[in-house]
This record gives structure tokens, sequence and C-alpha cells, in this order.
């Protein structure tokens, strides 16, 4: 059954759905920014990672359950043009579908895209959507990790014990839970140490980007240097962190938590999310 797109009525939210009598609705959180800032007034043109997002999105819709994309403004998002590389889709073949996909879904065009704003979110209810899944790029450690309304969408998915997944730089965003996340982010930013306060997920296991594959990866930023890492902000708010090599899949769960190291554990995520999710009956592929 091919995605379509619906009017959830309470909400006015759009979703895109293959939905079957018992799909599940995915919220997908996107950051708004197409740059990243660095240190020394440097900035990095970024955007979500494309396999990031698609693979995951694509696994969803092709098993029958529905997909709402939100940014905290409800602008377009834009896609890291450095993630448009076949090597991360497992080939050209691959990561032809997963963008033709992507343009199908209109996604990135300002004119056209479905992406709500957060606050329609909050609005319509957050009761209603089953799973949260945020993918990276640099783009969320511009804004999803010190944004209130993300902190206000992840405590109502860890009270109410949904799926809450995330993957290279997008478990960034679990600082946004933070008690005063603006706070901490903007001392660590300063090069000060931070410890984080009334953090939901202190003590968890958990991971992210690690220190090594941001220096491994420096190139991309031509110079620059990142304000703070995930890994850092993360173990600094109470996580209890974990990686595997260099840019090979390592995902880790940890009660309703789901995290994704890099580009390569995307898929991983993806299927431990799903494998939470009701099955959506004859709908599946």
């Amino acid at each position: 059954m091919k995605p379509f797109v619906r009017t959830a009525a309470a909400a006015a939210v759009f979703a895109l759905s293959a939905a079957g009598a018992h799909a599940a609705n995915v919220l997908v959180v996107l950051s708004d920014a197409a740059q990243l800032e660095l240190r020394d007034q440097r900035v990095y043109d970024t955007g979500f990672y494309a396999n990031e997002l698609m693979q995951p999105v694509k696994k969803l819709l092709d098993a029958g359950h529905s997909i709402t994309f939100a940014t905290p403004l409800g602008k377009a998002p834009t896609v890291d043009r450095n993630s448009l590389d076949a090597a991360l889709f497992g080939g050209d073949a691959a990561m032809q579908e997963h963008l033709a996909l992507l343009e199908k879904l209109k996604l990135t065009s300002p004119a056209a895209s479905p992406v709500v704003s957060l606050a329609r979110v909050e609005q319509g209810g957050y009761a209603q959507y089953d799973a949260v899944y945020i993918p990276g790029g640099h783009a969320p450690m511009q804004d999803l990790i010190r944004s209130p309304a993300v902190g206000r969408v992840l405590a109502y998915f860890h009270d109410a014990g949904k799926p809450t997944a995330l993957v290279c730089h997008g478990p960034a965003a679990l600082v946004a839970a933070l008690a005063q996340p603006e706070t901490f982010v903007a001392r660590l930013e300063s090069g000060a140490r931070a410890a984080g306060t009334g953090w939901i997920y202190a003590g968890y296991r958990m991971t992210v980007i690690s220190n090594a594959e941001e220096e491994a990866g420096k190139g991309y930023l031509k110079g620059g240097v990142m304000k703070l890492t995930p890994q850092t902000a993360l173990e600094g708010a109470g996580g209890r962190y974990s990686s595997g090599p260099n840019w090979a899949p390592h995902v880790v769960a940890d009660r309703e938590l789901i995290t994704g190291q890099n580009p390569a554990s995307a898929v991983g995520v993806a299927d431990l999310l799903l494998a939470r999710l009701p099955a959506a009956l004859s709908n599946t592929k």
C-alpha cells in the first residue's frame, strides 16, 4: 500500500501514512537549522543526514505505519549534502530508491513540505503518537539540543514509556529534557564544565556519535571547531555512554530509549524501533 497524506482532525497535523488497522503513528522530529554555528564565528552548512532519516522512514512506511514530521518552528528541513553518499545506503541503487521517496514526500520543499511545528503537535496532543524518532546530521546541535518544545516531547514519551529512538547526532537532543538545557549547553559551549540537573535519562545507557568519530570527521568542518560534542554533552548530563569502533553499527537500548552511534547504526535503530511497534496487519510488505 502506498503512503498518502492525511489530516489529523483534532490536531490539524499532516501525517504521511501507509496505515493499517493497527498501525502505529510515529512522530519524527527534525531540526529547522541549515547551519551549525562553530567557534570563531564560523558556520557549517548542514541539515539532516539522508540515510539516517530515510532508511527508518522507509522501513516504517513499508511496515504500514504512519509518520508525522515536525520541527520546532515547522520549517521545511534541509538535507546535509555530505550525506548524499551511496556508501551510507549500501550502494547507489539503494540511495536512489530512498532519495526518490524523500522527493515524493516533499519534506524539503519550502512550499509543499508536510512538516508541522512542535507547537501544533503539542496542541493536538502527544497521546496520538506511539513512538518518536530523531535522526542526526549536525543540525540538532544547533536547535534541538536546547529546545524546550523538544524537552516536552521527550518528557511525554519517557513518562508514557513509549519508544524513543535517536541516531548519530540525534541523541544530543536528549539534553533538551534537562531542567535548564539552555544554561547547560551555554556552559559547555563556553568551554566550562557543566553538570545536568533534573534529567529524566540520568543513569540510562546510551550512545551517540563519539568524540573519536568527530575528530576523524573534522575535515567536513574545513578547519572549523564545534562548540561542544554530543558525547561530552550526554556524559555531562548524566548518561552512561558507550561506543563501538568508529563508523561501525552500534545500537544501545535501555528501557524506552533506543540510541545509535553513527550513520551505519540507522538501520539497527529502525529495526529495534519496529520490533516495539504493533504490526500493521496485512499492509506489511
